[in-house]
């Protein structure tokens, strides 16, 4: 008996190699002899780089960058040193996890420290460079990451912007004359689920500002400023990208990274399940296991559930998910490979008790599905 093991992290509990440990622990309890191969996943948001390094054996590495609000922070990025591909969470340097809720500022935040940690894998050779840009707290439009690679953006003085999306309204220059040219030899990939355009009522400011601390007259101003950017790249660039969807993702960043660096846009759980051989696994297996904190409609988006799922379609191995909670519209998923789901709870509970007891409840979980499995199969 073959079983794949490839959950997501279950945010605020365990991270996804801690979850699926716990649910291998939990299926050998039960099943001695069965296989069990364990392959953590992501889709691109947090936990991306620990998914990727904890199963291709890469390296990580701590830069201190500028942080969303200025400050300085250490992220944390990955790097794999035989295929010279650095895979960095733009959440490290300028999310939402940087910033106490109080604090959120969409108008001023900067994706500074993004370009900073781009620069750092230029500097070890990178020939390849993954962003998996989810859980930004930032609406700049990935200018701050520009500037940190070069890109001069000035006021009608000459002078340099300040850092943030408000800012981008006095933009009267923009220069590409100081652009690293270690730039035109990456190959850049984007990891996101989002495909919203840059500006407009589905774009990133009226989408994802609220949430970033905008209100709603500056989700206003913010939507003219990063169009305004837009028009000054469209005079200097060879191609005006506003439009096109994931433009808007992580406030903008996806703009930046599709016009100045020419990045392609992929599912970051595509991204993952490719670096991480996750079609080579399941080829041969018996069952799937695969699961996040809640599993719900929102699974449908992209995310890792249903990024494992459609790869075990491939191959028709069922699929069976373990998550934190189910939520409305999980059923859908049944249409999509998806066996059977379970919660972790067996009982009341709040969500402070079963993150806490997260590890404890994923191996019982895991156990019942293999007593299920077991005596189903006749094995």
């Amino acid at each position: 008996m073959k079983i794949i093991i490839a959950p997501d992290s279950f945010k605020d509990s365990l991270s996804a190699e801690g979850v699926a440990q716990a649910i291998a622990e939990g299926l050998t309890e039960v099943w001695p002899d069965a296989q069990c191969i364990q392959c953590p996943m992501a889709d691109g948001g947090e936990g991306t780089v620990d998914a990727v390094l904890a199963a291709c054996d890469g390296e990580l590495r701590r830069q201190w960058v500028r942080g969303p609000l200025g400050g300085t922070v250490e992220a944390r990025w990955g790097w794999l040193a035989a295929s010279h591909t650095a895979m960095i969470e733009m959440a490290e340097a300028s999310g939402l996890q940087r910033v106490p809720p109080g604090q959120r500022d969409a108008c001023s935040s900067t994706t500074y420290g993004t370009g900073e940690l781009i620069r750092a894998a230029l500097d070890l050779g990178a020939r390849r460079i993954i962003l998996a840009i989810g859980g930004s707290a930032t609406n700049d439009a990935g200018a701050g990451a520009m500037q940190a690679l070069g890109v001069q953006l000035l006021d009608d003085q000459q002078q340099p912007l300040p850092a943030g999306g408000l800012a981008l309204a006095r933009l009267a220059h923009l220069n590409l004359e100081r652009l690293d040219p270690r730039l035109a030899q990456v190959q850049f990939e984007i990891a996101a689920d989002v495909n919203n355009p840059l500006c407009g009522p589905q774009g990133a400011s009226a989408i994802f500002g609220p949430q970033k601390g905008a209100n709603p007259a500056q989700v206003q101003q913010l939507d003219a400023a990063l169009g305004h950017f837009a028009d000054h790249c469209a005079r200097v660039l060879p191609k005006d990208v506003r439009d096109e969807p994931g433009s808007g993702a992580a406030g903008g960043l996806g703009f930046a990274a599709k016009a100045f660096l020419g990045a392609q846009f992929r599912a970051g759980v595509e991204v993952v399940a490719e670096l991480v051989g996750l079609d080579a696994a399941v080829r041969g297996a018996d069952l799937v296991i695969t699961g996040e904190g809640r599993f719900d409609a929102q699974t449908l988006r992209g995310k890792t559930p249903f990024g494992v799922a459609r790869i075990a379609q491939r191959h028709q191995v069922p699929v069976i998910v373990i998550a934190g909670t189910l939520g409305d519209g999980y059923e859908q998923m049944y249409a999509h490979g998806v066996a059977a789901a379970f919660a972790l709870p067996n009982g009341p509970m709040n969500l402070e008790q079963a993150c806490a007891e997260a590890p404890r409840l994923l191996r019982e979980r895991a156990a019942d599905v293999a007593r299920v499995w077991r005596t189903a199969s006749g094995r």
